[in-house]
């Protein structure tokens, strides 16, 4: 489209606010008397400190000790040395408080706090480490670095959010030792493109959550991201894409626009020496043999069809491999030998997920391979190409890992599985000896939404909340005892074709990584949702501290109305949370502490005016969201306010344009265009008036193609179809035109039948329209009295 609706999101005003600092955005001052840590009645425990992930043990101890800008940070070696001057990198860019590192004198005991390497120091693990604070100082102990630095972690998060120039810790005890080795956060930089800084400012707060596992996304159909000194095209054709639509225009010219990106050598040498300084190892993937388009547009040769395909601008499930040839798995080992190259860690992932088979299927010359091999099926083929690439990476002392389809042929005993097609690939690899990382869809993929709020981002089509997040655990209660060792740990993932804006992608991770985080960290028996719920806010804090854009949405108060029988309006306050302590105000002011507290559904007159918020500790975890009523606006529903007729694969969609700047989004089910009015008020209605906008139908459905549940149209463009329920009679059909307005949407209007009572509406789009769609933007009821 040319021209975007006006927006109905809060949240990016939110971030805005939460990245320039400004007050709106942040929770008000607690009270002086709580914003030292020690001084406030609550005991001292891992919740009133708000500490995430929690600890394994922490004992409360006499006395405190306060810190301001004099206090002494001493450390006795390099690596000690290098932990404080991190630490205090910490503080000052958290809390404005400079400390200088010195070295410890030996054998002198200053007051202050000291971070010291003792080969002796208590732990099951190089991760370990101890933690004392008394009234003579702090101590920071650890036999690692790691152990160290995570100890210096868990030090910052007592000191922030504290409030004032000096600041008290409660004296304590913590022995800490994590409980999975695998901390993991994958991020696609493939769909797209993530800046340098921008993936360091990842990695910073990866290490605040104490994640170890940097899992970069660096192949697929929509872009190739790594420089290949070998294989230049790779980037120079792979590295750019011509988005769908007005996205990919000039608005002037309507030349292309095209969407580039990729990170030269030098820079990921760069990010990878950022990554081992905050004991975060980043572990690459090359994608093979699917989602590889971006790699056979720019080498033609490697594909199997001979054409030479765009980089795809499309998302989903592409049908282009690379071919089963020799001269193919060699270019492959050439690439491989650079990123091992770039990389030290262990781990190189090879992809291996959603290889559609059809292009090899349908090809003589890779039937004709596979026979000269010895190889019956396609999946044998892929079998064999990851075996291959296993023995490559072994010769230069790196382990393979790949996506939970690799198991479905023959896998070398070394490879590595990551199961995100539920647990179910996890537990076989595991029974056949496998090393495991559990990093299922179903929990762990933080693009899905967080909450059914109108003010979520584009995104894909399940809700995981952060309570599911929490929940999830790495080890099958059904996985025999004996091959537990061989889970490694867990995983969240960040899969990016609907994040235009990397305020997008800290809305998608934060708070949901603090959840995986705790799993990944915690024992077992000391998670407890909960209890999460109220350490969280101050892990919020700390968010704002460090300039984290964190999801507004789950903290949001929403509204549910109701008409009442005598006019008015019942309207029911929550909070996807289930946070309780909600305020609000009426009469337009913003609700404070003092204003009323929520006990109860409200009864009002019409026209409505209601501002709320959840507060916690004293503080309003977001900004106050807004709900205004009046008696048209209960006539007139958005695509947000109604339900899918179906939900076959619903997705938050983005428009194509404008090119620069905000666009509209829409709820809409790619499978089935039609949308739900429970229960309409159509008594004294005439009219129903639609506003929809046109999109560029962007999707490769592979096999799902038989899923599209499209009516067929009887006009050359498609209806817009009224309907008396989902599968009840037609009440009004109208022509779609065969394109929207210059404004990119079009206002259609239906007659409607007398009705007595409120009764359910479809609302539905007719026709196969690719390479464009239709979708709603809102609906309004027109009473009889107002027609002309």
């Amino acid at each position: 489209m040319t021209q975007k609706k006006m927006p109905r999101a809060i949240a990016p005003v939110l971030i805005a606010l939460a990245l320039t600092g400004l007050t709106a955005c942040k929770p008000q001052e607690p009270p002086a008397a709580a914003s030292e840590a020690g001084t406030s009645a609550q005991p001292v425990t891992a919740t009133s400190l708000g500490l995430i992930p929690v600890p394994a043990s922490l004992q409360a101890q006499a006395g405190e000790f306060r810190v301001d800008a004099g206090t002494a940070l001493l450390a006795d070696g390099a690596e000690a040395q290098q932990v404080a001057a991190q630490f205090a990198a910490f503080l000052a860019s958290s809390h404005g408080v400079a400390l200088k590192p010195a070295a410890a004198a030996a054998g002198k005991n200053d007051r202050g706090i000291h971070f010291v390497i003792d080969p002796a120091a208590k732990g099951e693990s190089v991760e370990s480490y101890t933690l004392d604070v008394g009234p003579s100082g702090v101590r920071v102990s650890a036999r690692d670095a790691r152990g160290l630095y995570y100890g210096a972690v868990t030090l910052w998060q007592l000191l922030v959010p504290a409030q004032g120039n000096a600041i008290s810790l409660p004296a304590l005890h913590i022995e800490d030792s994590p409980r999975f080795a695998w901390r993991g956060l994958m991020l696609d930089s493939a769909r797209h493109f993530w800046s340098v800084e921008q993936v360091k400012q990842t990695l910073d707060a990866m290490a605040l959550h104490k994640l170890n596992t940097f899992h970069w996304h660096l192949t697929d159909d929509q872009g190739w991201r790594i420089e290949i000194k070998k294989y230049p095209k790779l980037t120079e054709v792979g590295g750019c894409r011509i988005p769908a639509g007005d996205g990919g225009k000039d608005p002037a010219t309507g030349a292309p626009v095209p969407y580039c990106g990729f990170y030269t050598q030098d820079q990921i040498r760069d990010v990878v020496k950022y990554a081992a300084e905050r004991h975060i190892t980043i572990v690459p993937e090359i994608n093979v043999p699917g989602h590889s388009q971006a790699a056979v547009a720019a080498y033609p040769e490697l594909g199997v069809l001979g054409d030479k395909p765009a980089v795809s601008n499309e998302w989903g499930v592409n049908t282009y491999l690379i071919n089963t040839e020799d001269s193919t798995l060699k270019f492959y080992e050439d690439v491989l030998a650079e990123v091992v190259d770039l990389f030290p860690g262990e781990y190189i992932h090879i992809g291996g997920d959603e290889a559609v088979k059809d292009q090899w299927e349908g090809s003589a010359r890779v039937q004709a391979h596979m026979r000269e091999l010895g190889v019956k099926t396609e999946m044998g083929m892929q079998s064999m190409m990851v075996e291959r690439l296993e023995k490559f990476l072994e010769s230069r002392q790196r382990r393979l890992i790949g996506w939970d389809e690799i198991l479905e042929g023959h896998l070398p005993p070394s490879a590595t599985v990551m199961s995100w097609r539920g647990i179910e690939g996890g537990i076989q690899a595991a029974e056949q000896g496998h090393d495991v990382v559990m990093a299922p869809s179903s929990d762990l993929y933080l693009d899905y939404l967080q909450t059914s709020s109108p003010n979520e981002p584009p995104g894909r089509p399940a809700t995981i909340p952060l309570k599911q997040a929490y929940a999830f655990d790495p080890v099958p209660e059904k996985l025999a005892a004996d091959k537990h060792q061989h889970i490694l740990g867990v995983q969240a993932n960040v899969w990016t074709e609907h994040m235009r804006f990397f305020d997008r992608v800290q809305h998608a991770i934060y708070p949901r990584i603090a959840a995986v985080a705790e799993t990944g960290w915690s024992p077992k028996s000391s998670k407890n949702y909960d209890d999460f719920l109220v350490r969280l806010p101050k892990q919020l804090q700390r968010y704002q501290a460090l300039g984290i854009a964190y999801a507004q949405t789950p903290f949001e108060v929403t509204y549910d109305v109701a008409d009442d029988a005598a006019g008015g309006v019942r309207i029911t306050l929550a909070n996807a949370l289930g946070y309780t302590d909600i305020r609000y105000t009426t009469d337009g002011s913003e609700p404070t502490l003092l204003a009323s507290p929520y006990r109860e559904p409200l009864q009002l007159n019409l026209p409505v005016q209601v501002r709320a918020a959840v507060f916690a500790d004293g503080h309003a975890l977001v900004a106050p969201s807004s709900l205004s009523v009046d008696a048209a606006s209960r006539l007139s529903r958005t695509d947000e306010q109604l339900a899918m007729c179906t939900q076959s694969l619903m997705l938050r969609l983005e428009d194509d344009g404008p090119l620069k700047g905000e666009r509209a989004i829409f709820n809409v089910d790619i499978f089935n265009p039609c949308w739900s009015w429970k229960a309409a008020p159509l008594q004294g209605i005439s009219k129903l008036q639609v506003r929809a906008g046109q999109i560029p139908y962007y999707f490769q459905l592979a096999h799902d193609e038989s899923h599209r549940k499209f009516v067929p149209a009887k006009t050359a463009h498609g209806e817009l179809e009224i309907s008396a329920g989902c599968e009840g009679k037609t009440l009004a059909s109208v022509p779609l035109p065969a394109k929207p307005d210059a404004d990119g949407f079009v206002s259609l209007s239906a007659d409607l039948p007398a009705q007595n009572e409120a009764a359910d509406l479809c609302i539905r789009f007719t026709g196969d329209t690719r390479p464009t769609m239709w979708v709603l933007d809102r609906v309004t009821l027109v009473p009889a009295s107002t027609t002309p």
